[in-house]
């Protein structure tokens, strides 16, 4: 599907398929620019062939508000890719593309051209699924594909699927800002070798609730940071 200039459509693509593409948008409440991005992932979490995250960094957090999502390790995540990309790139609001591209997080026709250009690539060429088979998480990862990398970590995310907050300090003093899948956890749960391989996990305690999303990353280990994600697969909420 193409995104049609000016709004991102609804599709009907189901929980578990093959992502078009990885949207990781590094945001932040102290940041008086942010709220247009996090109003803009608002609708990107819409179109469901998207794998859309919200990660809260902590680095302006001096600004008078501590931001109530924000972890560390979110932002070495942004930094980390980063230095794989080996440029300085590191701002609020910024979107990651696949892991591979940056853009700036409000810049709606900038995130289409992107995500179109690596939809034409292919630059998500592993297959992953994610389902639920009773009590039990199922992730899967096929075989390696000719040219690409065979060492990469298989991740495991949970998220909140829509979380507001009243901000009371700083840059954003006064708002009541929305956010959308904004993410609790990140974990390694299997290192992918270029074979076929299925890890199982315990349903409930990875989705106790229907306000909690999951999705699965594969993304290959490097020395010098961050490299670009080879494929992705998303649950919402757990099936009844």
């Amino acid at each position: 599907m193409t995104i049609a200039a000016g709004s991102f459509a609804l599709t009907g693509a189901e929980a578990g398929e093959k992502p078009r593409a990885v949207l990781e948008l590094f945001t932040s409440q102290g940041c008086s620019s942010c709220p247009p991005a996090d109003a803009l992932m608002n609708q990107l979490v819409e179109d469901r062939s998207l794998l859309a995250l919200t990660f809260p960094v902590d680095y302006w957090d001096y600004l008078g508000w501590k931001d109530t999502f924000a972890r560390p390790e979110y932002t070495q995540r942004q930094r980390g890719y980063a230095a794989g990309r080996h440029d300085r790139a590191v701002y609020t609001p910024q979107i990651v593309v696949n892991g591979r591209e940056h853009v700036v997080g409000s810049n709606q026709a900038a995130i289409e051209r992107t995500v179109a250009s690596h939809e034409r690539m292919d630059a998500l060429p592993v297959d992953l699924d994610l389902d639920i088979k009773g009590d039990v998480v199922v992730a899967r990862v096929g075989g390696s594909v000719a040219g690409v990398e065979t060492k990469a970590t298989l991740w495991l995310v949970t998220y909140d699927l829509r979380r507001s907050v009243p901000i009371a300090r700083g840059e954003n003093k006064g708002r009541t800002v929305v956010y959308s899948h904004v993410v609790r956890q990140v974990q390694a749960i299997g290192m992918w070798k270029g074979q076929s391989m299925t890890v199982e996990l315990p349903r409930h305690e990875l989705m106790p609730d229907r306000d909690v999303g999951m999705a699965i990353m594969l993304q290959p280990d490097r020395d010098s940071g961050l490299g670009p994600i080879l494929g992705a697969a998303m649950l919402t909420g757990p099936s009844s």
